[in-house]
């Protein structure tokens, strides 16, 4: 199995670790055959394992001031080191690219830091750092070049904003920032920025959380403007423009309506964008051997079985058409595709049902269906909503809001009450969504819930309250 990343170091750091990741999974297969070259991934590097990490450090924080209300006692006042924080963070994430690769080799897996794209059908050409070019032939091939962040495409964006891959290697603090930007990214960053104590404001075009359930989405972002983090609401910035230099230094941006002429004006020391990201196909070569993509996002429609148009071309992750860009996604789909392609094995995978987790201040897990989708595909006369709001044990002594966590379930009525939907806001959202996840698996309904006896006191027995 050959990996070629990216050309720049940069989308190097952003596109190593999905394909270490296939290499992990599917050594056995991969030594075996040895016919597959893959290109590209994201998480580990600049996604979901520094992202979570600097969630802790906000939750740390919070702990601290809860901390009192429990007895614990000390006289300075705490406060946060971002460089001691993101050199911790960029030392795990090196430990982490470094076990890869040391897996790799043992395997006899070659790994190959270069750009790739195809020249001719069956054939790439690699491009190292230094120029020099290596061509590789294989019999299939598997794309998995995930994305880039997206820019804005205005004055001064490139030059002056950095974007989510930037943040969590930045090696100086970006005091008050703005993120513009309503995305899970987006909202997950400014919760925990705001959680060090950093000034931070949200510039929002439209809805938040674009294709979560809108109810939850709302929930979120109110919990975090009573904790301090300022949204401005239906207005986009037009340009950006250098007031001082520095790290970090001043910005300010001019920013319009999206309902009307008013314009306005703010001043920040660091511009996140987190707008979205666009799809790495374009560049590759897959015009040469006929991979059709969506001409306006970039991505790949597949079948089932994550086969492109040209039979012997497949793609996982988040370039897929149609698909979840969650990492535990593409890793699923390319450890069994790995088992179709070179292990006699059938299995399919399963895009429904698919859990998730945005790591806001307060975490909102789900699983199945937002409401909104849920009312568009069954229509509400056929669905029964539960809810409730509850209070963690652990926020009653801290003297922590007591009616803001909250959870929600959605079933079809008329397929026995089954749950198609699963929500809930609050505290671990994710160690709780996981384990509902399988139930829904396994055909959860509302009556199951009912008769399941809850661990008492936590979050998850919260399908035991009376609403619920």
């Amino acid at each position: 199995m050959k990996v070629l990343d990216s050309v720049s170091r940069k989308l190097l750091k952003c596109n190593s670790y999905f394909c270490l990741s296939l290499g992990l999974f599917h050594e056995p297969l991969v030594k075996k055959f040895g016919l597959t070259i893959c290109l590209g991934g994201t998480c580990v590097n600049v996604g979901c394992v520094p992202k979570k990490l600097m969630h802790q450090a906000a939750l740390l924080g919070q702990a601290l001031s809860d901390s009192r209300k429990f007895g614990w006692e000390y006289n300075q006042q705490a406060k946060h080191n971002w460089e001691t924080m993101t050199e911790a963070i960029q030392n795990h994430i090196g430990s982490l690219n470094w076990s890869y690769r040391v897996s790799l080799r043992e395997k006899a897996v070659a790994y190959v830091n270069s750009y790739g794209e195809f020249v001719e059908h069956h054939k790439i050409k690699a491009t190292n750092r230094k120029g020099q070019e290596t061509c590789y032939t294989a019999a299939k091939f598997v794309i998995a070049t995930g994305e880039r962040p997206r820019y804005l495409g205005i004055q001064g964006d490139k030059e002056y904003c950095i974007t989510s891959d930037d943040l969590f290697s930045l090696p100086y603090c970006p005091g008050k920032t703005l993120v513009v930007g309503a995305s899970y990214v987006a909202l997950e960053c400014a919760g925990f920025l705001a959680g060090i104590g950093l000034d931070v404001t949200v510039m929002v075009r439209s809805v938040l959380l674009r294709g979560f359930d809108q109810e939850m989405a709302e929930k979120v972002g109110s919990y975090m403007e009573q904790h301090g983090i300022k949204f401005l609401r239906k207005f986009i910035p037009v340009m950006v423009q250098q007031l001082e230099k520095g790290l970090p230094g001043k910005l300010k941006v001019v920013a319009k309506s999206t309902e009307g002429p008013e314009t306005m004006e703010g001043v920040y020391n660091t511009v996140l964008l987190a707008i979205g990201r666009d799809s790495c196909t374009r560049k590759i070569g897959l015009e040469k051997i006929g991979v059709k993509i969506n001409e306006k996002t970039g991505k790949i429609p597949v079948n089932d079985v994550e086969q492109t148009n040209v039979p012997y071309v497949y793609a996982v992750g988040d370039v897929l058409e149609g698909k979840l860009e969650l990492t535990p996604v593409a890793i699923q789909a390319g450890k069994l595709l790995a088992r179709r392609l070179f292990g006699d094995h059938l299995e399919k995978c399963d895009y429904i049902n698919v859990p998730t987790t945005v790591f806001t201040p307060l975490e909102y897990g789900c699983c199945g269906l937002s409401e909104e989708k849920a009312i568009e595909v069954y229509k509400k006369e056929n669905l029964e909503v539960y809810h409730t709001f509850f209070w963690p044990l652990e926020w009653t002594v801290a003297g922590r809001d007591n009616n803001t966590c909250y959870a929600k379930i959605i079933c079809n009525k008329f397929n026995n009450n089954r749950v198609i939907g699963f929500h809930i806001l609050g505290p671990n959202a994710g160690e709780v969504t996981q384990g509902f996840a399988v139930a829904m698996k396994c055909g959860l309904t509302k009556q199951l819930l009912d008769d399941t006896i809850g661990i008492h006191p936590t979050c998850g027995e919260v399908q035991k309250r009376e609403v619920f």
